[in-house]
């Protein structure tokens, strides 16, 4: 069976990105330097090309080519629920965060919507910036309960929200809802992040919850596009 040449060259270009030929941040030759080098047409070029930024390997940005990305995305469970402290000690990577923002305030109309909750209560917002390497990478936007949460710091905040809420106030966190989608960077977060090229981020939303069902909550996370693999593991069931 001969296989599709726009595959050859797919894993041909794949096996270079892997081994360090192509570094992260270089650009991969042309769609018609391609077609020189593969003696190849350039819509099978382009079909390479297509499929190398399907699988993460490239991310094609207008007016510059096709741009090498880090194969060693930072592995972030979809179904897990971990803090930031938790995923960066297996990486063995200089870590940091930022508190950007701490305040007690009134929700508005959108957070009582998250929340459940009525304008009468009270959360806390948390605004921090996560840098992993010295890059700047995450931006985390969170919102707790007052009635569960009664007292945060900033060193808290900059230590591990989560280590304080399970060891110190010992609260049963159990589960949570998450929305992955992927969005453009407002100025806001343009600011904030160290972006590079990339103008959009994935936005994962989670809804905490503790084990009596209580959501307490309310989390808007953004990632740069090119440092993370979301993942997950799914069993078929059979009826």
């Amino acid at each position: 069976m001969i296989k599709n040449k726009f595959i050859t060259i797919y894993n041909d270009l794949q096996e270079k990105i892997e081994s360090g030929i192509y570094l992260p941040d270089s650009k991969l030759p042309s769609e018609h330097e391609l077609t020189e080098l593969y003696d190849t047409s350039r819509e099978t070029a382009r079909k390479a090309l297509n499929l190398l930024a399907q699988n993460g390997f490239i991310q094609k940005v207008k007016g510059k080519g096709s741009i090498v990305l880090d194969v060693g995305k930072f592995n972030f469970p979809v179904s897990g629920l971990v803090s930031f402290k938790e995923l960066t000690q297996k990486l063995g990577k200089q870590v940091s965060t930022y508190v950007h923002e701490l305040v007690l305030m009134k929700p508005d109309p959108f957070l009582c919507r998250q929340l459940n909750i009525s304008t009468e209560d009270k959360v806390w917002k948390v605004v921090r910036t996560r840098k992993i390497d010295g890059e700047r990478i995450i931006l985390d936007q969170d919102y707790f309960l007052e009635s569960v949460v009664p007292s945060l710091t900033k060193e808290i905040c900059k230590h591990s929200i989560y280590d304080y809420l399970e060891n110190d106030l010992q609260l049963p966190i159990s589960f949570a809802k998450k929305e992955i989608t992927v969005e453009r960077a407002t100025e806001a977060v343009q600011t904030r992040l160290d972006l590079r090229d990339y103008d959009h981020t994935v936005l994962v939303k989670n809804f905490v919850y503790l084990d009596d069902a209580r959501l307490f909550q309310y989390t808007e996370s953004r990632h740069r596009l090119d440092k993370f693999r979301f993942v997950d593991f799914a069993r078929r069931s059979h009826s």
